[in-house]
C-alpha cells in the first residue's frame, strides 16, 4: 500500500488532520525563523517600552511578550485536538467493524479488518500530528519565557 492508499482508507478524518498539520507547521516554521533572534526581540521590546508611562514596566514587557505569542494558541489547539480526532476515527473504525460483523457474522475475520484498519490509521495520524506540535509549543513557550525574563532583567535592572 502507498501512503495515499492509507490516507484514502483513513477517510475524512485523516484529511482534516493533514489540513491541521499544514496550518500548524506553517506557524511553526514562521516562529522558528522569527523567535530565535532573542537580541532582536529584546531590542524591539526595549524600543516599545515607555518608561514615563503610568502602567508598570513589568506589565508593558508582559504585553509585548504576549504579542510575540501570536499563533502559539493555534499550535497548542492542534496538539490537543489531533489525538481526539484520531480517537474519533478509532471509534468510527470499530463501529464499522461491528457493523460488518452484524451483517455477515464472525465466520470470516477479513470482514471486520477494514474497520480495524481505519481505526489504526486514524489513531496513528492523530499522534503523528499531535506530537511535533506539542514539542514545538513547549519549545516556543520556553523561548518566550526566556525573552521575558531577560527583558525584565535588562530593562528594570537598568532603570
Amino acid at each position: 500500500m502507498t501512503l495515499m492508499d492509507y490516507i484514502d482508507k483513513g477517510g475524512i478524518i485523516v484529511y482534516i488532520l493533514i489540513a491541521l498539520n499544514t496550518i500548524g507547521f506553517t506557524i511553526i516554521f514562521w516562529k522558528f525563523f522569527t523567535l530565535p533572534r532573542k537580541n532582536a526581540m529584546l531590542a524591539k521590546i526595549k524600543n516599545k517600552i515607555d518608561l514615563d508611562s503610568k502602567s508598570t514596566i513589568f506589565s508593558q514587557i508582559e504585553y509585548e511578550v504576549k504579542k510575540l505569542e501570536t499563533g502559539l494558541t493555534l499550535i497548542k489547539n492542534i496538539a490537543t485536538i489531533a489525538p481526539l480526532l484520531g480517537l474519533l476515527g478509532t471509534v468510527f473504525g470499530v463501529y464499522k467493524s461491528f457493523e460488518a460483523i452484524t451483517k455477515n457474522g464472525l465466520g470470516d475475520p477479513t470482514i471486520f479488518s477494514n474497520g480495524i484498519s481505519i481505526a489504526l490509521i486514524t489513531t496513528i495520524a492523530g499522534l503523528i500530528v499531535a506530537i511535533p506540535h506539542q514539542i514545538a509549543y513547549n519549545h516556543f513557550i520556553s523561548m518566550l519565557d526566556g525573552i521575558e525574563l531577560k527583558a525584565k532583567k535588562e530593562i528594570v535592572g537598568s532603570k
